[in-house]
């Protein structure tokens, strides 16, 4: 029931005892329940206990962000689930390791990026960012100009490498090296994340 009626990821007891006298008792428990499904399931949003979550992980969540948290150097910007996985993918190949997971999704407005940019530069061995945004719907040069203006919104300090493709892609990279912040911009992903692995040492 609670994965067909309530979209559950996950049911776990775990330990599960049993004591001297023969008794059966579940020390600990734990219910997760896909987060994309909730709006369906507002008597689970009722139970939720912040406390158990990731801090930044839940203040991406209310940005529409999907957001995990990792132990790399390299903050990653991406949109898009799969792209997000290989831009991870490159980072490790390149020898680089990724702070995090990060998809702004298809709606990359400024002030989701500027969110992103708040979360991303707020981990600790965070030393350099790439952003890799595929433009298909959203313009790359409406993108472009919505990073410029997160960047100044957020007063980020560390060092960018973006990565645009997509629709008006070359329009958005000149909008980014025209701009007076310490932007590295490349057409190539090889060449995006080798840049950031260097940048991040």
């Amino acid at each position: 029931s609670i994965f067909t009626n309530n979209d559950g990821n996950l049911i776990e007891i775990n330990p599960l005892i049993i004591t001297k006298q023969n008794e059966i008792i579940a020390l600990d428990g734990k219910i997760d329940f896909d987060d994309n499904a909730l709006y369906r399931n507002e008597d689970i949003i009722d139970l939720r206990d912040f406390e158990q979550e990731d801090e930044k992980e839940r203040i991406a969540s209310e940005y529409q962000l999907n957001y995990i948290s990792l132990d790399g150097t390299v903050g990653c910007m991406v949109n898009g689930a799969g792209l997000a996985m290989a831009t991870m993918d490159l980072i490790e190949y390149h020898g680089g390791s990724p702070a995090n997971f990060l998809d702004v999704g298809g709606g990359t407005t400024a002030e989701r990026v500027a969110k992103a940019f708040e979360i991303i530069q707020s981990g600790q061995n965070v030393k350099a960012i790439l952003v890799n945004i595929f433009g298909g719907i959203v313009r790359c040069d409406l993108i472009a100009e919505g990073i410029l203006q997160a960047i100044e919104k957020v007063g980020l300090t560390l060092p960018i490498v973006v990565r645009l493709e997509g629709t008006n892609a070359p329009k958005g990279l000149k909008i980014l090296n025209d701009s007076d912040f310490n932007i590295m911009t490349e057409a190539d992903l090889t060449l995006a994340a080798k840049q950031v692995v260097e940048m991040a040492k």
